[in-house]
Formats: structure tokens, sequence, C-alpha cells
């Protein structure tokens, strides 16, 4: 017994254990600054289910399914174009410094996670489209201007400024996380768009402007709250580490001028409407974001609030621009938040910079250089797509017919509703329900001959 007690404690001294090496300051900073990117990848993620509801509650419910559709497949499809192609040409080895020529599919790329993060950017840029162009336009042709977008038109902007070689970078160009790269590029590609589509059936009757009321604003609420969420982990996230002074500083910029421009929107349009406008008001949190998403890492704290400030007036006189002077219909506002306010928000950077702010003595260079870049995408964005979409209107038109949209994209293009209504509506019979008046009829009989007028 002691010989076998001797032979296994022997054995058991004798065997070999893994040695785990002690954690590294340098793998720790480097495991916790992954995870900060990936948590803000996800709220970038989540943001696309605040962009569904803000487009799905601000337009009619007959069209609500069709959106939330074009949504999934904006975010699906961007993913998977920009792992193709659109990755390699944003970010490979850079060709006379306006385009990748290499990475495609992530050939040689290790960082996955930043792949990722940057997927979900490319997909808000996209999805800006489909709330501009909402029920009037077929989904074959917003979902082959998505494939535009995401594959050519974005990843060369981001290029341009992001990718570190690129030409508007050697410039001298500012846009820490995205005011032109992701909101004005998606922006003009919708502008461009509704030129082509026109507006929608009863917009526009002669001289007169038709309000076209969305069918939920409290869902539209919902999600303007999700991409105010969402929009910490858009800036925060851009610094693309897990800095202790960095991070604080871009959600603290983003939180006060977004604060800042729904309390402007109130107060102007009170002021200038007499009232205060519920959905501008909405929109003037999407302007504040907006608006400081390109010097939230460089304006001030108090700086930041004025540029939310002026991104309230911006907004409703670029609504009220857009829609009465220039008759261009957009439901939710796309192109005004995200398009001049985009610019805006860019050319703030070359105020209020406190390094390069001409507000700060530095001079104009900084402000000069935010409007060449500015002008650079509008051009090359305006251009492609619009040359894309002339192409493509010689082949099909990319608006649904007369009756289809008056009938409603959910039906016409899914066969479905996004809710089941019911209406019973009945004109000479009376329909019974086990023998008795259904409701409909006994409404109308309670309410007199004029009841189904009323209805």
């Amino acid at each position: 017994m002691i010989k076998k007690i001797a032979f296994l404690s022997f054995l058991f001294l004798s065997l070999t254990s893994r040695v785990y090496a002690a954690p590294t300051t340098e793998s720790l900073q480097l495991s916790v600054d992954t995870v900060w990117v990936m948590m803000a990848a996800f709220l970038v993620f989540f943001m696309h289910a605040g962009f569904a509801m803000v487009e799905s509650g601000f337009t009619r419910a007959k069209n609500a399914l069709n959106i939330l559709m074009k949504n999934f497949i904006t975010i699906s499809l961007a993913a998977i174009l920009f792992f193709l192609v659109g990755y390699g040409l944003m970010f490979g080895t850079s060709s006379v410094s306006l385009i990748g020529s290499d990475g495609f599919m992530l050939s040689g790329v290790e960082d996955i996670g930043f792949f990722v993060f940057q997927a979900m950017f490319v997909a808000t840029a996209a999805t800006i489209i489909s709330g501009a162009v909402a029920e009037r336009m077929k989904l074959s042709s917003y979902v082959m201007m998505v494939a535009v977008m995401t594959a050519f038109i974005y990843p060369v902007v981001g290029h341009w400024i992001w990718q570190g070689d690129g030409w508007l970078t050697a410039l001298g160009f500012s846009d820490f996380a995205g005011s032109t790269v992701v909101h004005l590029t998606g922006a003009i590609g919708a502008l461009t768009a509704v030129l082509f589509l026109g507006p929608r059936l009863g917009k526009y009757s002669g001289k007169k402007v038709n309000v076209i009321p969305g069918h939920n604003i409290p869902l539209g609420a919902l999600g303007v709250f999700i991409l105010w969420l969402g929009w910490f982990g858009f800036n925060g996230g851009s610094s693309l580490a897990a800095d202790p002074e960095l991070v604080p500083m871009v959600i603290g910029t983003t939180l006060l001028s977004t604060s800042a421009a729904l309390i402007s929107t109130v107060l102007y349009t009170k002021l200038r409407f007499n009232r205060v406008d519920g959905s501008l008001s909405l929109n003037g949190v999407l302007a504040g974001l907006v608006g400081i998403t390109a010097g939230c890492a460089e304006i001030s704290l108090g700086g930041s609030i004025l540029v939310g400030i002026i991104s309230g007036v911006v907004l409703v006189e670029g609504i009220h621009f857009l829609d009465v002077k220039l008759r261009i219909d957009d439901p939710v506002g796309a192109i005004t938040v995200h398009g001049i306010c985009g610019i805006w928000g860019t050319v703030a950077v070359g105020l209020f910079s406190t390094t390069n702010g001409l507000f700060y003595g530095a001079g104009p260079s900084q402000l000069f250089v935010q409007l060449a870049g500015v002008i650079a995408v509008i051009v090359w964005t305006m251009a492609v797509m619009g040359t894309f979409l002339f192409v493509a209107t010689r082949f099909a038109p990319i608006r649904v017919s007369q009756k289809e949209e008056i009938a409603g994209l959910d039906f016409t293009e899914h066969g479905s509703n996004a809710y089941e209504l019911k209406e019973v509506i009945l004109s000479n019979n009376q329909e019974t329900v086990d023998g008795k008046l259904a409701l409909a009829d006994r409404l109308n009989s309670l309410s007199g001959s004029n009841a189904e007028e009323k209805i």
C-alpha cells in the first residue's frame, strides 16, 4: 500500500502543468480598448432600430412594413458588400490618395473588430436614403442604390478622410466621427434620388404645400431616443480606444450639443410658428447629434452648446427651405438633418476647434479646408449617384405606379401590412354578428345619418 501511494505521488509530481503568463499592461489595455469599441459597435447597430422607428413613425401606416424591410435589407447588404469590396476601397493601401487597392474580403486584415465597427457606419450612411425616398420608391431600385452607396461611393469618401493617406487628410480636413463622411454623404445620395423621384402624390397642389402627417409620432419619438443613446457609441467609439480623457469629453459634447439643439428647436418653432412643433423638435435632437459629430473631440463643452443651438435653428429653416421654397419632398427631414446639419457640423470645426478654430485665434485656414472637403464630397456623391440613377431610369422607372402609391407599398411590394386594421364601413347593408348589429352599425345608428362621413 505504501509503495502504491509513493508511486502515485511520484507520478503526480512528475506531471507538468500548463504555465500561464501574467497579463502585461499592453495586453490589458488592448483588451479594454477592444471591449469598448465592440460595445460602441453594438450601440451603433442598435441605432438602426431607431432609424426604422423614426422613418416608419413619421410616414403613413400603409408604408410601415416597407420601411422596416428596407432597414433590415440595408444593414445586411451593407455588411456583406463592405466585407467584399468596401473595406478594401476605404482602408486598403492608398492609390494616388484617392482609393484603396487591397484588403478586399479582409485579405491580410487582422483587426476584425475595426471592420465590424466601420461596417455599422457604412450601413448608417445608406439608411439615411431610406427615409427621404419613403412611400414612393421601388424596393428593387432602393436596394441597387444601397449597393452603389456601400460598395463604392461611401468607401471612396472614407478613404479620402479616414484612411490616413487620403488627399483630404493631407490637407488637414477634420471629421472625427462622420458629419461629412457618414451623414453628408448619405444625405446627398438621398437628395439625388429625391430629385429623380419627385414628390409624393398630393404633397403639392399648385402653390400650396400640403402636410402629410406621420401615423405614429410616439413611435418616432422612441426612435429618436434610441438614436440619441446609440450616438454615444457612434461618437465615443470613434476614439477607437478606451481613452479615459477623450471618451468622456466626446460623450459630454455630444450630450450638451443635442440638449441645446432640442431646446433651440422648441424655442425657435414657438417664435417662428407661434407653436412648439413636435416633429421638428424631435428632428432637432438629431440635428444636434449630427452637428457635433465632426468636432466632438476638439470642441469645448461650452462650444458644443453653441453648435447645438445653431443646429436647431438650421434644422427648422433648412426643412422649411427645402419643403416650401425648393419643393423637395423629404417625408422625415433626412436631407436637412444629415445634409445641411452635416455641413454645419463640419464647418463648425473650423470655427470652434480649440486647436485650429477661427474663434480661437488660429485663422481661417481650417475653415477653408473644411469647406473644400464639403464641396468635394457633394460633387463626388451627386455625380456618381446621379449617373447611376440616370442609367437605371433609362431601363425601368424607379418609382412605383400611381395606383401602387395610393394603395401603399406594404401591400404592393410585400403583399402584407404592418398592422392588422379591419375597417367595417357599410354603405347599404348592415352586417350582423350572432343576430346583433356589428359595432360599426351600432355606432352609425347612434350617430345618425351622417355617421359614415364622421367616421
